[in-house]
């Protein structure tokens, strides 16, 4: 015999009509609060006579080539508003008998750094500095930091950049000299003028150029910047968050490499996953201390909510150079310029240089002591600590 449900049955209910019952609504919903569509914001107008914009980018590295291809699609897309050829410098070389500008240009391949990245057509490989910003009114900068000077020399130079030109960086690190630091985006504005924003975010370059979703943050001085910047770089894949935080988004971009060392000071000692958590930890911590410290304006939440911050940390701790070269040295003991050439294809590692710098800056101001993760990573790389003495005082 089988078992009764205890469940409540429905009961029976006689059929109904309902047939005549109105069931049709006179209320409507406001215009207001209805979805739709969103509608991007007018941009500020072009200084130039086509009344449209113009951008150009400086540097042609992995990073470099990456932000140039979401720039043209964007010009592309968006021609009513945009010049639809976006010129990126290339320093010239010879590759297989031709020079690398005519390869890029005729392949749409830059294989040195973005091997099977297809790149638009509209993006026209230059190799003078001066053909590449001619009438550009939006310029993006993302050289190495090591030729920022000579670059930033010939920009200078009377007539070379449009007057009303805007300017962003997308460069790791910062500039000290003696008890003054500097960030890139303040040294370009210092430099040739232009008002300079800075983009940094959790970012790795061949993921981004292959279309994997991510995040970036870009720091502004006014809101028409951000505006500008937001229309030229975010895509479905690649999302712009603005914020009015220049020092931020910059301090983040190039602190986060010094903990990245340290990341991969961790691996390189095969220590396990707590202890990377608070380095990572440790080195946030560091990173917004020193940022609140000496950049007046700079926002916490800068650092704890937005890509450029705890995002970026994370990616880079886990993946990119710093970390890769880090484990390696602490595997192998060879200097980092050895295996900077060994590993990196030619580009240049971020991490060292910053740490030196940072270190330079803190023992002039004095404050050494207050961040000892940084210190730490800089007594390994260049005062012979031994890796495995990273963790001991932290």
């Amino acid at each position: 015999m089988s078992a009764q449900s205890s469940a409540p049955t429905t009961p029976d209910v006689a059929a109904k009509d309902f047939s005549d019952l109105e069931i049709s609504s006179t209320v409507t919903t406001p215009a207001a609060t209805r979805p739709s569509s969103p509608i991007p914001a007018a941009l500020p107008p072009s200084p130039l006579a086509s009344g449209k914009h113009k951008i150009c980018v400086i540097g042609s590295g992995s990073w470099g080539s990456a932000l140039a291809k979401i720039a043209a699609e964007n010009a592309w897309k968006r021609n009513d508003e945009f010049h639809s050829e976006v010129r990126m410098w290339v320093r010239e070389k010879i590759v297989n008998g031709k020079p690398l500008t005519h390869v890029i240009n005729r392949t749409h391949l830059n294989s040195r750094y973005l091997p099977d990245i297809k790149l638009p057509k509209n993006l026209v490989a230059t190799p003078h500095l001066k053909d590449v910003v001619k009438d550009a009114t939006l310029i993006v900068f993302v050289v190495p930091h090591q030729f920022l000077h000579t670059v930033l020399g010939e920009l200078s130079r009377p007539g070379v950049l449009h007057p009303q030109a805007r300017a962003i960086s997308a460069i790791k690190g910062v500039e000290v000299n003696g008890t003054d630091i500097e960030t890139f985006a303040s040294l370009i504005e210092g430099r040739v003028g232009t008002p300079c924003s800075a983009l940094s975010g959790a970012n790795i370059a061949l993921e981004v150029a292959m279309g994997q979703f991510c995040e970036t943050t870009i720091g502004c001085p006014t809101h028409e910047d951000s505006l500008l910047w937001k229309a030229v770089f975010n895509a479905p894949t690649f999302r712009v968050n603005a914020v009015e935080d220049v020092n931020g988004v910059s301090l983040g971009g190039a602190l986060k490499n010094i903990v990245a060392l340290a990341a991969g000071f961790v691996d390189g000692l095969g220590l396990g996953g707590n202890t990377k958590a608070a380095i990572l930890r440790i080195g946030l911590s560091e990173m917004t201390e020193f940022c609140l410290e000496f950049f007046e304006g700079s926002q916490r939440e800068t650092f704890s909510n937005e890509s450029a911050g705890i995002a970026d940390l994370i990616t880079t701790c886990y993946g990119g150079r710093n970390r890769k070269c880090a484990e390696e040295f602490a595997k192998s003991g060879q200097p980092f310029d050895v295996i900077e050439k060994k590993l990196l294809n030619g580009q240049k590692l971020q991490g060292t240089a910053t740490a030196e710098e940072v270190n330079n800056f803190l023992r002039a101001r004095k404050r050494v002591h207050a961040y000892p993760l940084f210190e730490k990573v800089y007594l390994i790389a260049f005062q012979g600590l031994p890796p495995k003495a990273l963790v001991q005082g932290l």
